[in-house]
């Protein structure tokens, strides 16, 4: 507390400084946030809407604010440190500073509302929809977080405090500005991890195996639903809009009265709703007709707008079946929008299913393409170089390949046995050595001399032989998930910046030299990571993200030789700032083929 005080003291005597750039940490919380109180004077505010109190590791009380953004506001920085000066405030010991509270809450503090965006059928182009909102407000100076109740998806990240959630949200957050998503914009993820059983994770943590029966019959009408409300609610208190993300259609009948990721979402949130329906699929009409009709009238009174997504052509030639259904519906079709060639990832595996190749790059990067494959947006800064894929999906796939790239998957030991069956392994033993061969994740467990399996991955338990690359061992015991963010430098190539993150099953025993040492390890220290062997280009690692930043992604291509030729080097960005671009790009599709000031009527913007 004294710390607090002393920094406080420091914070008034420098007066307003607005967003300061100048901070190696800016923006450390959201873009435009006001720096001025990097310690804010009203700790402890003992106020609920903004913190709570938590049990310390003594034992004591500790009042925790640290996801509270109030006196980051632009405004209420600026009129804190006026208030302040203006009663000769200079000590945070002040009993005054209690009053400006008080008075800063019920001058900016509104309580937030919510918009959900629900799609048609799958793919109907939610995603994005909630991104390019999310960027519109943020540009017109909103705080605005994304939410989605429930996803299920193979591709995840990990915030900040070690929390997993889905990548999307993680997008959907930096549209918004945000630094830091949280496991409040995605409470409940479904991984899937064989046909009808799926690892639900909740607030960021592994809880559950359910299959689809118990799911519904158990999990939902037990903890499901408090859930949603808790952190939906959560968002409400901090943020002026939360814009919630639906799942798949908002009309399945069959599960409708169970169903928590749309409708019910939105009741639980007092959440208007607007419907995206993809028009590429061909009869969008009948779709958004067909959605509205089948959701029972008392829920149906919340969709106030239709947003006619992905148009290729001119959008114009759509509006007179607009017109008609605006007509049929009463719903007021607010959008009619092209299709925007944007660089963004994919949600889930979906996108790959009948995918051979991608990419336009003269080298050609075989990447296996598991039946679990996960995280698989590794890939997609790759695309920035002058680099091809080919999904590898049997040996023949492996011929004439420059490179080979194992990503993660959810059953490292399934995958493994797969590629045994199909061929692939023999192949890529017959590649080793010749070409450069990386491994993310469970390719990189692959990769090693053995897997030691205890049953819970493969069924039965047993030692497997695997690829023998490096000469590690991995061992699926009863240990908990891995779950963390990683950030440090390269130890090969030209010891450039590596950022990333780990979400792995399994601990590897490394007997290899390492490719990284990771700086942000508070409790242990810096700690070595990955592997490699130059001279047999080969070379692994646990961190997904590892392609993002251009040091390890032009370190690996430089050993990548197409026709005896290098990888034409190309001057990008980091992965980040293309995907902010991109951002921008698709916000802007929206905003000039979208009604925004009806959208900003239905979301109650001004009131």
């Amino acid at each position: 507390m004294d710390c607090i005080k002393k920094k406080v003291n420091e914070e008034l005597a420098a007066g307003w400084i607005g967003s300061n750039k100048a901070c190696a940490y800016h923006p450390c919380h959201f873009t435009g946030q006001d720096c001025t109180f990097c310690y804010c004077p009203f700790y402890p505010c003992n106020d609920t809407t903004f913190g709570n109190e938590l049990t310390g590791k003594r034992g004591n009380k500790v009042w925790a604010c640290s996801d509270c953004l109030f006196i980051h506001r632009p405004e209420v920085g600026k009129f804190v440190i006026a208030r302040a000066k203006e009663l000769g405030i200079e000590q945070a010991e002040d009993p005054r500073f209690r009053d400006i509270f008080i008075e800063a809450k019920q001058k900016f503090y509104r309580r937030g509302r919510a918009l959900m965006v629900v799609g048609a059928t799958s793919d109907a182009g939610k995603s994005v929809t909630v991104a390019a909102i999310c960027r519109i407000l943020h540009d017109r100076g909103y705080l605005v977080a994304p939410f989605k109740s429930q996803n299920m998806s193979l591709n995840s990240k990990v915030t900040r405090n070690g929390s997993e959630i889905a990548m999307i949200q993680t997008l959907q957050a930096t549209a918004a500005g945000l630094k830091n998503p949280d496991h409040h914009m995605n409470p409940i993820l479904l991984k899937p991890k064989k046909d009808t059983v799926s690892q639900v994770i909740v607030c960021g943590k592994p809880y559950a195996d359910y299959d689809v029966e118990g799911y519904y019959s158990e999990f939902v009408p037990g903890p499901g639903r408090e859930i949603v409300r808790e952190h939906i609610e959560f968002l409400k208190d901090r943020y002026d809009y939360v814009i919630m993300e639906g799942a798949g259609s908002p009309a399945e009948i069959n599960i409708y009265d169970v169903d928590i990721a749309n409708m019910r979402a939105a009741e639980i949130s007092d959440a208007d709703v607007i419907l995206v329906v993809n028009v590429e699929w061909g009869g969008a009409y009948a779709y958004a007709l067909g959605t509205v009709e089948l959701i029972p009238e008392e829920d149906r009174k919340r969709i106030k707008g239709i947003i006619l997504n992905n148009v290729r052509g001119n959008p114009e030639n759509m509006r007179p079946g607009a017109d008609r259904l605006e007509e049929m519906l009463s719903i007021p079709v607010i959008g009619i929008v092209p299709h925007a060639d944007v660089v963004l990832p994919n949600e889930d595996s979906v996108s790959l299913r009948g995918v051979r190749m991608k990419g336009k790059g003269k080298s050609v990067i075989g990447v296996i393409r598991f039946p679990r494959i996960a995280n698989f947006t590794d890939l997609d800064p790759l695309f920035l170089e002058d680099v091809s894929i080919v999904f590898v999906q049997g040996p023949e796939d492996l011929e004439g390949v420059d490179a080979v790239l194992l990503p993660g998957t959810k059953n490292t030991v399934a995958d493994f046995l797969w590629m045994r069956e199909t061929g692939i392994e023999a192949k890529l033993k017959e590649l080793w050595k010749k070409v450069p061969i990386v491994g993310i994740c469970g390719g990189y467990q692959m990769m090693g001399r053995v897997l030691h399996d205890n049953g819970i991955e493969g069924g039965v338990e047993r030692d497997i032989d695997a690829l023998g690359f490096f000469d590690n061992e991995t061992s699926f015991g009863e240990y908990k998930k891995v779950i963390l963010q990683d950030e440090g430098h390269m130890l090969v190539g030209d010891k450039g910046e590596v950022t990333g993150y780990e979400l792995h099953m399994g601990i590897t025993d490394v007997r290899e030299e390492p490719m990284f040492i990771i700086e942000n390890r508070y409790v242990s220290g810096p700690e070595n990571e990955g592997s490699v062997r130059e001279s047999e280009l080969t070379f692994g690692t646990y961190m997904h993200g590892v392609f993002d930043k251009p040091s390890f992604r032009r370190y690996f291509l430089s050993f990548v030789k197409h026709d005896g030729k290098p990888v034409e080097r190309r001057e990008v960005e980091d992965y980040d700032a293309i995907i902010d671009e991109n951002l921008d790009k698709l916000a802007k599709v929206f905003e000039d083929n979208m009604d925004v000031d009806t959208l900003l009527r239905i979301m109650g913007a001004g009131e």
